[in-house]
């Protein structure tokens, strides 16, 4: 670990990977993307991509079901902050 540079051991703890507006506001906010699985009863394969992927609009009851779980921690959340539409 001591040869590895701060580019390679950001990447082994997850810090370098691509986030969506939704992944970032994750991020910031301390709630995390389990917890988001629990709360909306969206799945986990669903939740991961909506954080990851820029270009990911979710259906509108997908976008609902999480908004929902998300102004449990914040209900100032609007989809605009996280989907194009």
């Amino acid at each position: 670990m001591d040869n590895m540079s701060s580019k390679e051991m950001i990447y082994m703890w997850g810090l370098g990977k691509k986030r969506s507006p939704l992944g970032k506001w994750i991020d910031r906010s301390g709630y995390n993307q389990e917890d988001l699985v629990k709360t909306s009863g969206v799945s986990r394969n669903t939740i991961s991509k909506a954080c990851s992927d820029q270009e990911y609009i979710p259906s509108t009851i997908i976008m609902k079901k999480i908004l929902k779980a998300l102004r449990e921690v914040d209900s100032s959340v609007r989809a605009d902050q996280f989907w194009d539409i």
